[in-house]
């Protein structure tokens, strides 16, 4: 795997991936009563987590999409 995720585009991941797990438990919004919709939303957030951690995205490889500098 080599790296294909900046450290801008790093940050907004982490931000939206601990913004969409925690949505679910804290906002109280009536979208979250449903059982699919936190489904989603936390798959979601993991995945976000995930490749800003790894920095890695396997849809910008698939696309050939690079916001990292070399």
């Amino acid at each position: 795997m080599t790296t294909n995720v900046g450290t801008i585009d790093r940050v907004f991941r982490l931000v939206l991936g601990i913004v969409l797990l925690a949505a679910p438990f804290v906002s109280g919004m009536a979208l979250f009563q449903s059982g699919p919709a936190t489904i989603v939303s936390v798959i979601a957030g993991i995945v976000m987590v995930a490749t800003a951690a790894t920095k890695f995205c396997p849809l910008y490889a698939l696309f050939g999409i690079r916001t990292c500098k070399m």
